[in-house]
């Protein structure tokens, strides 16, 4: 999958729609110095805008193969533009997560914007809550992002505390 080709394309239409966007999953892991395997773009933007980006990526040749309120993911059949997942965000919560990013280095040298790593982690906290097979991963990918500098890990134990992950918390934070 060409990351840059598909954050552009999809960063690009947000932009001139007026709404915000930041890269998230496994692309922003990557972008805050732990590469790992990804095989989709992951973005969140402003909820208001989700039944424009649908309509703009089905018109770009993207199917549709998940829509809720909160999230939709589409697929293209051209290799390069792969698959897109978008969070929708909107009132307080969209307000912290996009006053708080800031751009870094992307796929291909382009700057995106991504979350602070606290926002990132709360993401995987609510998916491991939620889909617990996912735990895994989202524990290396946590690691990783609780060991940056400056990372609140008050704010984080209380992250996994409110999510009923406390054990999870001290598994995490044993050997650190």
């Amino acid at each position: 999958m060409d990351f840059a080709r598909a954050h552009a394309l999809v960063a690009a239409f947000l932009r001139d729609a007026g709404a915000r966007c930041a890269v998230i999953g496994g692309v922003a892991v990557a972008a805050y110095g732990n590469p790992r395997m990804t095989l989709d773009l992951d973005v969140v933007t402003d909820a208001g805008v989700q039944p424009l980006l649908v309509q703009f990526l089905e018109s770009r040749g993207y199917h549709t193969l998940h829509r809720s309120s909160g999230f939709s993911n589409h697929r293209h059949d051209e290799p390069a533009l792969g698959r897109v997942d978008v969070m929708y965000v909107s009132g307080r919560t969209a307000d912290l997560l996009f006053d708080g990013a800031h751009e870094v280095d992307g796929p291909g040298g382009a700057r995106i914007l991504v979350p602070k790593p606290e926002h990132l982690i709360a993401m995987k906290v609510h998916a491991m809550r939620h889909a617990p097979e996912r735990t895994w991963q989202e524990m290396l990918d946590i690691v990783h992002l609780v060991t940056l500098p400056g990372v609140d890990r008050d704010a984080v134990r209380d992250l996994f505390d409110k999510a009923g992950l406390a054990a999870r918390w001290q598994e995490l934070t044993h050997g650190l």
